[in-house]
């Protein structure tokens, strides 16, 4: 199949949707098939050239929304080109543009919504909320209402998905999430990030990794490393990841102000060796975040053999709990303090149980290609731009003879 995937934009810095598309991609073209983004980028984009495969990009996008003039134009243009495209998020233009150029065009369209129908952001930001009403029944319900299917990657997704607006109608599936975790040497890898940071070696670290953003809840992860902090004085704290809401120097106050600004690393984003080192140097990794469709570094953390503390607001957390890979708590500072708590006083043979578990649990609930072999089912089952022709004809013909 040729598959189009169309995101806002295919910057990094972008987290789970654009790292998805990319290891999603990769797998699926090892598998044959034939991938290509679509993106509201400027096309002179330094991170462009670095995507593994081919992305027109057709901004740039206008402010915060990614107001994209020649998005749908190029869309109508060329979409009989693919036998799918996949949206990927809503509340951006480029859902939008895919529903007015795609929709009764006879080329299926699929939408990953990627936890943004989640009830937490209509309780966290109630007048963002008002505002989305005001667009929802004239773009995004319309957006969901006439994809080929909507896809959730897990069922604790779809049924949140379904409390955020009375008018909502789509044929949802479910398609498990995957990652990869590509072969490093542990110990090489390790060092360089500890290079980078070096105030942490020698230390137990408790990871994050993410980006800095209310939601993911890293002024509770502080708080609750403060509390705990002095259980053992080899703890060291790592909050890694992009800072696009200018949130990082309120988090460095706070750890002054909780006495553990000198236990607490903020190195900003680590890509490539730098963040599979961060992990392989790490003692376990935290996300108490206040919403998680799937948390892509939670896979990842697995799949190094890291086991997970989360919040029972992040999607897998029912898997996690089930398969004891990790600890699951609410998602509040005394929440956050019992899952380390918990892990701090863990025997070392418990631990090291916990870790293998972990690498278990990635290997058999979310490697790269249970996902592929999911996404390509649905496809396929749902009919390509060119399987749905050929039922077209099909039917032409059947028709044609019964009626002789």
């Amino acid at each position: 199949m040729k598959i189009l995937h169309l995101l806002p934009s295919a910057d990094p810095r972008g987290g789970g949707p654009v790292e998805g598309v990319h290891r999603s991609g990769i797998a699926m073209q090892k598998a044959g098939h034939d991938i290509e983004v679509a993106t509201c980028d400027d096309p002179r984009a330094g991170y462009l050239a670095s995507f593994p495969f081919r992305v027109h990009a057709v901004g740039p996008g206008r402010g915060h929304y990614g107001y994209c003039k020649g998005l749908a134009p190029w869309l109508t243009a060329n979409a009989k080109r693919y036998d799918a495209v996949i949206v990927h998020g809503l509340w951006q233009y480029h859902s939008f543009a895919a529903w007015r150029a795609l929709h009764g065009s006879g080329v299926p369209y699929y939408v990953y919504v990627h936890g943004m129908l989640d009830p937490w952001f209509k309780e966290a930001y109630p007048l963002k909320h008002l505002k989305k009403w005001l667009y929802w029944p004239w773009a995004e319900y319309r957006v969901l209402r006439d994809a080929r299917a909507v896809i959730f990657t897990t069922e604790e997704e779809r049924t949140r998905a379904r409390q955020s607006f009375w008018l909502y109608r789509a044929k949802e599936r479910i398609v498990p999430f995957g990652t990869t975790v590509p072969p490093v040497d542990p110990a090489a890898v390790r060092e360089a990030f500890l290079q980078t940071v070096p105030e942490s070696r020698g230390k137990r670290i408790v990871l994050f990794l993410g980006r800095i953003h209310a939601k993911k809840g890293c002024d509770l992860l502080i708080d609750a490393f403060a509390r705990v902090a002095s259980h053992d004085p080899a703890l060291h704290l790592v909050i890694a990841g992009p800072d696009d809401t200018g949130w990082v120097p309120t988090l460095r106050a706070r750890a002054e102000a909780a006495g553990v600004a000198q236990r607490l690393s903020l190195p900003g984003m680590l890509q490539g060796d730098l963040k599979w080192g961060a992990f392989h140097a790490s003692d376990v990794f935290v996300l108490p975040s206040h919403q998680e469709n799937f948390g892509v570094a939670v896979a990842e953390a697995l799949g190094c053999g890291l086991p997970v503390l989360i919040s029972d607001k992040v999607n897998v957390w029912r898997e996690i709990e089930a398969d004891g890979a990790g600890l699951v708590a609410a998602d509040t500072v005394d929440g956050t303090e019992r899952n380390l708590l918990r892990w701090i006083e863990l025997p070392p043979a418990a631990r090291e149980a916990m870790r293998a578990q972990a690498a278990l649990t990635y290997h058999s609930r979310f490697r790269i290609d249970t996902m592929v072999s999911a996404l390509t089912a649905l496809l396929d089952t749902h009919g390509s731009h060119s399987n749905a022709s050929e039922q077209q004809v099909a039917a032409l013909r059947e028709a044609a003879q019964q009626s002789r």
